[in-house]
């Protein structure tokens, strides 16, 4: 099978067919469903039933439901998490790389001083002090993953400034802006793109993972992670009581399925960057 003009192994079709249905899901999936995130519809952990298919959570809402609406909260939330990252990221690593020396100085030790804490510390602080709401979350998160893509995007674009197409545009004339948007980042953005899955990836993991600990999505707002924190009481129920619902297993094999579709495409992507051209292989 053909996708962007490249043959695609089965691993990638089955990667692509996960991010698609969870993307259809985020956007249609609440028109569809029965109930709404919050609503009580049964008892506590109530098992499988022609009218929860999932069963219910401590409150009594439908678990399947709450996973629909929590498709769109948490991917919606890594998506735009990632492209700001990636706005703030690409910006600052471009202009370091082409800028004056000080300026290069001065970005990089202040990437090297935020990376040398762990990000899930940094966030615990940030949203400590900003306190829990999307906005904290979404720049705390953006701010912190945007380190990662400016020593990339830097990396790639003293590369590219050293090149002959990039020394005959500054003799032309050009400006550096120009320079940067019409040379350097064309060129840069395949493995820019490979590298935007995996910061997705762990955009949405750390979501997930700020949930669990109670400082990612507010409540009363659905999120895979969220979801996990508060239902771990019915995988110790479930094992006592056959009837009871194991309802946090389900967002949790959301996110691990998910993220398995997530990387297998990425990994196809960057097998294709890594393959050479054809002149290359005929050389």
């Amino acid at each position: 099978m053909k996708i962007f003009g490249h043959k695609a192994p089965l691993t990638a079709v089955i990667g692509l067919a996960i991010i698609f249905i969870n993307i259809a899901v985020a956007l249609i999936g609440p028109l569809l469903v029965p109930y709404t995130d919050t609503q009580i519809v049964g008892k506590m952990f109530q098992g499988i039933s022609h009218t929860s298919w999932l069963g219910t959570d401590k409150l009594g809402r439908d678990i399947f439901t709450r996973l629909v609406y929590g498709a769109r909260l948490t991917i919606g939330i890594a998506l735009i998490t990632t492209l700001l990252s990636f706005a703030i990221g690409i910006t600052t690593g471009l202009i370091a790389a082409v800028t004056g020396r000080w300026v290069d100085i001065f970005l990089s030790r202040l990437c090297d001083i935020i990376l040398s804490i762990p990000s899930l510390i940094w966030a615990l602080i940030i949203l400590g002090i900003f306190g829990q709401t999307l906005t904290s979350l979404v720049l705390t998160l953006a701010f912190l993953d945007s380190t990662r893509v400016f020593r990339l995007a830097r990396a790639l674009g003293m590369n590219l400034a050293s090149l002959d197409f990039v020394e005959v545009a500054r003799l032309r004339g050009e400006g550096l802006m120009w320079v940067v948007r019409r040379e350097i980042l064309p060129n840069a953005m395949a493995p820019l793109m490979s590298e935007f899955g995996l910061r997705f990836c762990f955009n949405f993991l750390m979501i997930a993972a700020l949930s669990f600990l109670g400082l990612g999505v507010p409540l009363p707002l659905s999120d895979w992670g969220g979801m996990v924190r508060d239902d771990m009481q019915s995988l110790t129920l479930s094992k006592v009581i056959p009837t009871i619902s194991p309802s946090a297993l389900y967002p949790a094999a959301a996110i691990a399925l998910l993220t398995v579709g997530i990387n297998l495409v990425v990994d196809w992507f960057l097998s294709i960057d890594a393959r050479p051209s054809g002149a290359q292989a005929e050389m």
